[in-house]
């Protein structure tokens, strides 16, 4: 469940519109406009004021620019989790060390957050993760290295894991 009040915005990106969502205390939604799997339901953005100008809107916009144009590989933001249970939220803390460019299994994950037996339940988390892109859920991928889960869909994460690399974007 998203808190409210809070503000949004919609930014065009390579890979779509985005909705961004910030509350008093920082960004608390980075969802893309389509084939978003969690995003919170449309009555909720009716509610929402339009807010561009708002600076923790403005700064997400300024810095996902940077980072779809690589001059930037992660981001500077004051960030609201606490649309999240206690559980998902250290889950998406631990999303925030993987560096740009690497990846981690979610059974890394799970044993990073201290529940090695709770893989699936780390796997729920991220993918109810509020803040695409910034809290870098791209970056999990399955046991052997594949693509799997990406609640803006595997054609947006495998680009974003190419853009990482250093490989051309495209989507």
């Amino acid at each position: 469940m998203t808190p409210l009040p809070l503000v949004q915005t919609i930014i065009s990106t390579p890979l779509g519109d985005m909705r961004l969502a910030a509350s008093d205390t920082g960004l608390a939604g980075a969802w893309f406009t389509t084939a978003q799997r969690h995003a919170p339901d449309p009555e909720r953005w009716g509610v929402w004021p339009t807010a561009p100008e708002h600076p923790v809107l403005r700064a997400a916009h300024t810095q996902l620019n940077a980072y779809f144009r690589r001059e930037r590989p992660s981001f500077d933001l004051p960030l609201d989790l606490s649309s999240g249970t206690p559980f998902q939220q250290v889950v998406w803390r631990a999303l925030l060390g993987i560096t740009p460019g690497a990846t981690r299994s979610y059974s890394d994950l799970a044993h990073q957050v201290q529940r090695p037996r709770a893989v699936r339940a780390v796997g729920s988390a991220i993918g109810r993760n509020p803040l695409s892109i910034v809290v870098p859920c791209h970056r999990v991928v399955g046991a052997r290295g594949d693509l799997t889960g990406y609640a803006g869909g595997l054609d947006r994460k495998a680009a974003l894991l190419r853009l990482e690399s250093g490989a051309a974007l495209s989507f």
